[in-house]
């Protein structure tokens, strides 16, 4: 696929990263040069010493892309129904940049691409640029890495930015941080379609889903999500809930009209407000990260002392932990 191509990072650069960040780099990637765009991609993508101060040189030229995310249970069709957005965003001239989030390779620990095999609407379109991301093992379904892509992506003025998660289930929720509108997918024939869903996925909807509409049990999955809205109050009764058949494209008009009525109210939010919720999410994710380094590193001696001291009912596990961390 021509433009999701790995490009080369920015010629000649250096451990401070002073080619990928100069003024010259990032003109070329805010025109939305593809060469530019890949090579800070993948910079930012493994966090190479270019990446910092390329992330401080886009911070003028960002909060013009409405980011909307897309989850939901394997099988759902979310690469599918992407490729029938595309589709339809490119008829009305938008630029289209898609991050999709594949599951990591147990070989290399890079994406297996199995979503844009799917995305043919992004082939051989210059206002369409698709990148697979490892999850990298990331329960929440993405790594810290695709909002640091965002960025790439925004500053190179792509109108909306398209984040699939991998589709491993309910704990998929960390797309609520980052994105501006998040559509959670179902389909018929998935089993328990809604129990699938309630744990998580359903609580961070903004657009509720039902794909491949022209299956048989579409209608019944479509009022099994508006009775489970029901029980809810307020605004969170009130989340959209459609039916699409992706193949055929019925049903993705509508999508984003309500992707668009949703992402004109957030956008009126402003930029920083935004931009502030995925920077809580990378601190928070950075400092989860930390931790976990912090108990991988406690698992000799001190880490057996404490779980000892929790089996004899000597001390709490709350406080364990708390002890943990202060002492390392």
């Amino acid at each position: 696929m021509g433009n999701t191509d790995a490009m080369p990072a920015p010629a000649g650069t250096t451990s401070a990263g002073s080619s990928a960040a100069d003024d010259s780099f990032v003109a070329r990637l805010v025109r939305g040069e593809r060469r530019a765009v890949a090579a800070a991609i993948t910079e930012l993508e493994r966090l190479s010493p270019a990446a910092v101060p390329l992330l401080k040189s886009l911070q003028p030229h960002l909060g013009h892309a409405l980011v909307v995310g897309f989850t939901g249970p394997p099988g759902a069709g979310k690469s599918t129904l992407v490729n029938a957005l595309i589709r339809e965003l490119r008829a009305a001239g938008r630029r289209v940049g898609v991050i999709a989030v594949d599951p990591s390779s147990p070989v290399s620990g890079g994406a297996i691409l199995g979503d844009r095999i799917r995305m043919t609407a992004a082939l051989d379109d210059d206002g369409v640029f698709v990148r697979s991301l490892a999850s990298r093992g990331y329960l929440g379904g993405l790594s810290p890495a695709a909002v640091r892509i965002i960025d790439a992506l925004d500053a190179a003025r792509f109108d909306v930015v398209i984040l699939e998660t991998v589709g491993t289930g309910q704990n998929e929720i960390d797309v609520a941080e980052v994105a501006d509108v998040r559509v959670v997918i179902s389909a018929p024939g998935l089993g328990d379609d809604i129990q699938a869903m309630k744990s998580g996925l359903l609580e961070i909807a903004d657009v509720l889903v039902v794909n491949k509409g022209d299956r048989e049990g579409a209608e019944r999955t479509l009022q099994q999500l508006v009775g489970a809205l029901s029980i809810r109050v307020g605004a969170a009764a009130k989340v959209p809930v459609l039916k699409t058949t992706a193949t055929s494209g019925e049903g993705v008009a509508e999508l984003v009209e309500t992707i668009d009525s949703i992402g004109d109210r957030v956008l009126g939010q402003g930029a920083t407000t935004r931009r502030r919720r995925r920077a809580r999410y990378l601190i928070a994710r950075a400092a989860a990260d930390l931790v976990a380094a912090r108990i991988r590193a406690g698992e000799g001696g001190e880490l057996e002392g404490l779980a000892d001291a929790v089996l004899a009912g000597e001390l709490p596990v709350e406080q364990a932990a708390r002890r943990l961390l202060a002492e390392r």
